[in-house]
């Protein structure tokens, strides 16, 4: 069948159409949530919206208003809310068989084969895919298995401002203290040492001196005598940081991890969660820096349509589980494999790389033309259509408030936007691939306009 169709014609419109936010059948939703809901629930506090329907990079809620989506669910609807090339795979799907453990069927071998075709460097036709359950840390889980029952060793190493996911293992090496509040102590020797930060500057020999300084951190910890803990079984780590701030690290990075994880036996493992299937121009970031990782973890995106699946992609070298040696009763949810082939089918078929690369280009263009008159704006970073704009008060400190109120403001004028960062002070935008030309220009200036009203009055 063709796939299609084309990205202009997925969505409800190339412009948010909003009224008086929230309207009544919202604020009626959001009351009965409130009331029946667990108290966990975050997003509404921020948003208040009440979903009805979405088509591609924009969304309607309970009172017919449009919002051009510049979230994507937390990066997950890379094609687009409710794309019909992949819908109609899963829908015939469901008719078929939906459950399946890990018995084959075509969708599962399918979508391994997939993956193996657009893996990172090295892992390309040599690897395999494990999956254990229905989110990223599930998937992060069972890297953290691989790499224990690989090295023999219980350490994990990960970094300062890194988000890994709420399990236990996932949060041992998830950063963010808030996460962590009441829930100590999680895994033993799991240790934190610093990302790149961009903003640091280079030494006389035209190093990064943030980089030098990170992988002399690591090393360390694996090789210095009095380092304070077990060598670690791995290195997890983002090549690009979400929950952190969109931070982009120098090029030689992920290298220095390849060097270190290499020369102490450990497994590179890179989570590709939020940043893969194409989120930042390339089919996972760490393409961008020319690195094979040991293994990489995904979830959010490879559902296609927003079903939940996780899955870990290894060298086939450490394929050395038996039978058993991780499990997971949703880990054979074919609807959502025939979702994540689709998904990855539409983005070939359309060149969707390329499109988030330029769109991306673009959007980071016009934010640091309005950064230049704007002293609030302390960096513009990201690669693709993985975006974060950092903002800072008079005196330099981190301006969460600031950050709150453009998101406010955008939301009142029809743009749904997130944050990121240690401080909550960088706006976050990760729209659905398929986002147009002519919504990335009216969004994006709804978003300066917010900008302009909060900075300047």
């Amino acid at each position: 069948m063709p796939i299609g169709p084309a990205i202009d014609d997925l969505h409800f419109s190339d412009e948010p159409a909003v009224d008086d936010v929230p309207g009544p059948r919202s604020t009626d939703l959001l009351e009965r949530q409130r009331e029946v809901d667990s108290n966990a629930v975050a997003y509404p506090r921020r948003i208040p919206i009440a979903l009805d329907e979405a088509r591609g990079a924009t969304v309607r809620d309970a009172d017919g208003n449009t919002f051009l989506d510049f979230f994507a669910g937390i990066g997950v609807l890379n094609v687009g809310h409710s794309n019909p090339y992949v819908l109609d795979g899963v829908k015939d799907q469901l008719d078929a068989v939906t459950h399946t453990i890990d018995f084959p069927t075509e969708a599962r071998i399918d979508l391994i084969d997939k993956l193996r075709e657009i893996a990172p460097g090295g892992l390309r036709g040599s690897s395999n895919v494990v999956f254990g359950g229905p989110s990223g840390s599930d998937a992060i889980e069972g890297s953290i298995k691989l790499a224990k029952q690989h090295t023999g060793r219980h350490g994990l190493l990960a970094f300062e401002g890194a988000y890994h996911g709420t399990t236990a293992g996932a949060l041992s090496l998830t950063a963010a203290k808030k996460y962590k509040t009441d829930y100590s102590p999680l895994l033993a020797d799991a240790v934190h040492v610093p990302y790149p930060d961009a903003t640091t500057g280079t030494d006389g020999d035209g190093e990064d001196v943030s980089c030098s300084r990170a992988l002399d951190a690591v090393k360390r910890k694996f090789e210095d005598p009095y380092g304070g803990h077990e060598s670690p079984a791995g290195i997890w780590v983002e090549p690009i940081q979400g929950e952190g701030g969109i931070n982009v690290p120098p090029a030689e990075f992920l290298g220095g991890l390849r060097d270190i994880a290499d020369d102490n036996d450990a497994l590179l493992i890179v989570d590709e969660i939020q940043t893969g299937l194409g989120r930042t121009g390339e089919w996972f970031a760490s393409d961008h820096f020319d690195v094979t990782p040991d293994a990489i973890t995904m979830a959010k995106a490879l559902g296609g349509s927003g079903l939940p699946i996780g899955a870990m992609l290894y060298h086939e070298d450490f394929d050395t589980w038996g039978a058993g040696g991780h499990v997971g009763t949703f880990r054979g949810n074919a609807p959502a494999m025939v979702g994540g082939i689709r998904a990855i089918e539409y983005i070939q078929e359309h060149d969707l790389l390329s499109h988030a690369t330029n769109l991306g280009e673009f959007i980071r263009g016009r934010f640091a033309e309005l950064a230049e008159t704007t002293p609030e704006i302390a960096a513009v970073r990201g690669k693709g259509l993985f975006i974060g704009v950092e903002f800072v008060d008079d005196d330099g400190s981190p301006a969460d408030e600031l950050v709150k109120a453009v998101q406010t403001n955008c939301y009142e004028n029809g743009v749904l936007v997130w944050s990121a960062g240690r401080h909550g002070n960088v706006l976050r935008l990760i729209p659905p691939l398929v986002l147009t030309r002519r919504q990335a220009e009216v969004g994006t200036e709804i978003i300066c306009e917010a900008i302009e009203e909060c900075t300047r009055g």
